[in-house]
C-alpha cells in the first residue's frame, strides 16, 4: 500500500491477528509510507504452521518476505505477539531493520508483567481488549471489529504455535544489544499487556522512546487510529535517514 519508493515499513500484527485488523492505520500510513502487511503464519488468510515455532520462525519468514518485494530495510511496527517478532527482528537481522515500533508488547520472561486477568464477561471476553467503558461509549465501532474479526478463518493450530513461541521468548538480557532507533508505543488501560511493560521495554533499549496513549487499551491502533498513527509517522519522520 502506499507511496512507491517511500520507505518501507512492515507491520507485524499480533496472535490471532489479520490484515484486516490494521484497515483503520493503512490509509493513513500509506499516505507517506509504503506498507506492507502480511499475515503470520497460522493468521488470517494465511496457512498453518507445518510444525513447531519459535520467534525466530516469524523472524525468517519476515525476512524472507522482504526479499520477495524487493525491500533492503524496512521499518519494523510490531504489535503484541509481532511486537516480540519485532525485538528478535531488531537483535538477529539488524541489516534489515531502520527502526523498530514495539506497540503494547513485552520482553517476555520473568521479567513480563503478566496481567492479574482482565475482567470482562465470559460470554463478552473481546472486552478485555479495549480500556474500560469503550466498547460502550462506541458500540457500533466495536461492533464492525467484532464483525470483520469473526469473518476471518480460524486457526486453531496456529494460535497453538505462536502461543508456544511466546512462552520461550525472553528478550531481558539482550535488549541493551539493540542498536535501532526504537520506539515503545503503549496504552496506559491496556489489560492484557499490562503498560509496565513499556516503561520497561524503554528502559533497557539504549536511546528508545516511549509513547503513552493515555486511557487506552491494547487494541489502542483500533480504538485511537489517528493518535497511533501520528505518533508512528512522526517518529518514522525523525528517522528518515536510518
Amino acid at each position: 500500500h502506499g507511496v512507491p519508493g517511500a520507505p518501507a515499513l512492515i507491520l507485524l500484527e499480533g496472535l490471532g491477528g489479520d490484515i484486516p485488523g490494521w484497515r483503520r492505520n493503512i490509509p493513513r500510513l500509506a499516505e507517506q509510507l509504503q506498507v506492507i502487511a502480511y499475515d503470520f503464519r497460522g493468521n488470517g488468510q494465511s496457512d498453518e504452521p507445518s510444525g513447531p515455532c519459535t520467534m525466530g520462525t516469524f523472524v525468517d519468514d519476515t525476512v524472507a518476505l522482504l526479499d520477495q518485494v524487493g525491500v533492503d530495510r524496512a521499518h519494523v511496527y510490531g504489535q503484541s505477539f509481532g511486537g516480540m517478532v519485532a525485538q528478535e527482528m531488531g537483535l538477529a537481522a539488524t541489516q534489515r531493520v531502520r527502526t523498530l515500533i514495539l506497540a503494547c508488547t513485552h520482553m517476555g520472561g520473568a521479567h513480563a508483567v503478566r496481567s492479574r486477568g482482565a475482567t470482562a464477561p465470559k460470554h463478552e471476553p473481546w472486552r478485555s481488549l479495549y480500556a474500560p467503558g469503550f466498547p460502550d461509549r462506541h458500540p457500533d465501532h466495536v461492533a464492525e471489529d467484532l464483525r470483520i474479526g469473526a469473518s476471518q478463518p480460524k486457526h486453531p493450530v496456529g494460535g497453538r504455535r505462536q502461543w508456544e513461541a511466546m512462552q520461550a521468548f525472553d528478550s531481558y538480557e539482550r535488549l541493551p544489544d539493540l542498536r535501532v532507533p526504537t520506539l515503545v508505543l503503549h496504552g496506559t488501560e491496556d489489560r492484557v499487556i499490562p503498560v509496565e511493560n513499556g516503561r520497561r521495554l524503554a528502559g533497557r533499549i539504549p536511546g528508545a522512546e516511549l509513547a503513552l496513549l493515555e486511557g487506552a487499551g491494547h487494541l489502542y491502533h483500533s480504538e485511537r487510529a489517528e493518535e497511533a498513527d501520528a505518533v508512528v509517522l512522526g517518529f518514522v519522520r525523525r528517522h528518515v535517514d536510518a
